[in-house]
């Protein structure tokens, strides 16, 4: 990277009685980081899934990450990551993690490789 500070977003468990107030539009598959199994945490207020997640705060490694619409390198493309930004990772399947740069998507799969090692 060129040295610049990563700024680090603090997600916690929202605090009350969390509740849909009438229907929600399901997004597109690969815009926000909802699925129907699980959600990040910033969306527990607007969209409805078994589990939220808190993600673990990762960076791209040197190579851009390419997110899949699934876990298989003949899947759709969503979108591209340039090296060194910001991933935040919410599911790991063997080999692919899936993700997105922040709660404002796009989510999708990439490779664990293409992260960036995490620090001691």
């Amino acid at each position: 990277m060129s040295g610049a500070t990563r700024e680090t977003i603090e997600y916690a468990v929202p605090a009350g009685v969390l509740g849909l107030n009438g229907p929600v539009e399901k997004p597109a598959p690969g815009t926000l980081p909802l699925r129907g199994d699980l959600a990040h945490i910033a969306l527990a207020g607007s969209h409805l899934a078994a589990h939220y997640v808190i993600p673990h705060e990762r960076m791209v490694g040197t190579a851009a990450a390419v997110l899949r619409l699934n876990p298989r390198e003949d899947s759709e493309t969503v979108a591209t990551l340039a090296p060194g930004s910001r991933f935040e990772l919410l599911d790991i399947a063997g080999d692919w993690v899936w993700g997105c740069p922040g709660p404002q998507g796009p989510s999708g799969w990439c490779r664990a490789s293409d992260l960036a090692p995490t620090s001691a």
